[in-house]
């Protein structure tokens, strides 16, 4: 089923905050909704926002492609996304992301076996006299953590994990 099918009147009023002749502007509030039911953006969804707004599939790939809380590919329930630009790998951001990769059992862009994790190295996270930081993003959110420690990724591993209820959604409190 398309996006104009499951979502017409949501569709309708993010093109409606725009002014004519503009509605190419209306490109992330669109992906956003693509994205929120399968936690990432498929080839399809790509070209119907891309018809939409009367551009092309691949500027609204580059977009998805460019930004760290779009998706193309499917991942885990949690996306830990470790800052390895420049300026934090001078601050032991390889060493870090290598070591938190080991202690999961994944290679970097992998999700684990069970499908609650994936690690993924971004750029910029904006903290570069923090690293090693990273951020994790799931369907409850984004959270940011700087200065930290493989051992720091491995004890919020373990709390992810343990606030789950049964359909993989962190228990609110």
């Amino acid at each position: 089923m398309s996006l104009r099918e499951r979502y017409p009147a949501e569709i309708e009023a993010i093109l409606a905050r725009y002014p004519a002749g503009e509605k190419r502007s209306a490109v992330m509030p669109l992906i956003f909704m693509a994205q929120r039911e399968q936690g990432f953006v498929a080839g399809e969804a790509i070209d119907e926002i891309a018809q939409l707004l009367d551009i092309s599939s691949t500027q609204v790939a580059s977009i998805v492609g460019y930004y760290t809380l779009f998706y193309a590919n499917a991942g885990g329930m949690h996306r830990i996304q470790i800052c390895t630009d420049l300026p934090c790998a001078l601050r032991g951001a390889d060493e870090f992301a290598e070591q938190v990769c080991e202690n999961m059992g994944v290679k970097m862009g992998e999700t684990t076996a069970d499908g609650h994790f994936t690690v993924e190295a971004v750029m910029c996270l904006a903290a570069c006299d923090k690293a090693p930081m990273f951020q994790v993003q799931s369907r409850n959110g984004l959270r940011y953590y700087e200065r930290q420690s493989a051992d720091d990724v491995n004890e919020l591993v373990k709390e992810l994990c343990a606030s789950r209820d049964g359909r993989g959604e962190t228990v609110s409190e």
